[in-house]
């Protein structure tokens, strides 16, 4: 059998919910003891109850806050990539397989979405241009 990890981390919305496993019970089950309640925005470590933790606990959380941000900003441009392809899907189907009800009912939503990403990509890169001048 493997061996479990000594935490167990449930994500949620910003962060996760800490648990310490315990499988060295009379009972030989797994039992999990939540110590803490991670937020990845703001950094915070909150400990569950009247509970303290120790330099262990506190390192190995900070490790998976770390870990789990740098996944979280891989998955987001690897999203945006796969938004460009969407993009160009959109524009093949939109050339060459679109009725002109299809196109009625999504041109405007699609123009607006798209009108606003170029505004602000033009902004951010005229002020990236402007900081380097």
């Amino acid at each position: 059998m493997t061996e479990l990890p000594d935490y167990y981390f449930r994500v949620r919305e910003n962060g996760a919910a800490v648990f310490r496993i315990d499988t060295e019970n009379r009972h030989r089950r797994i039992e999990m003891d939540q110590i803490a309640v991670v937020n990845i925005r703001n950094g915070e470590i909150k400990p569950q109850g009247d509970r303290s933790l120790s330099d262990a606990d506190l390192s190995v959380i900070r490790n998976w806050m770390d870990d789990r941000s740098k996944l979280l900003k891989a998955r987001t441009l690897d999203d945006i990539a796969r938004t460009v392809d969407h993009l160009n899907l959109t524009t093949q189907w939109a050339q060459s397989k679109a009725s002109e009800e299809e196109l009625n009912t999504i041109t405007d939503e699609l123009l607006l979405a798209m009108h606003d990403l170029r505004s602000v990509l033009v902004r951010k890169k005229a002020d990236r241009l402007a900081r380097e001048d």
